[in-house]
């Protein structure tokens, strides 16, 4: 599993990378990965001060730092 979430991560790392700051819900449409696996990512992310988030309205932002 952690193997997963790591790499996971990484997948999110080059797509914020490529695109630029998006929502939640736009990282597991483009990605398709379940959100629960999504979360594990970001917190994975987070952790190691890799992103920050924001709020626009209801949603929910990530961009790298």
């Amino acid at each position: 599993m952690k193997s997963t979430i790591g790499n996971n991560a990484g997948m999110v790392w080059d797509f914020l990378e490529t695109k630029g700051e998006q929502t939640v819900r736009g990282i597991k449409v483009a990605l398709k990965v379940p959100e629960k696996e999504l979360h594990l990512a970001l917190g994975w992310l987070a952790r190691e001060n890799k992103v920050e988030f924001g709020k626009v309205g209801k949603d929910i932002t990530v961009r790298l730092m």
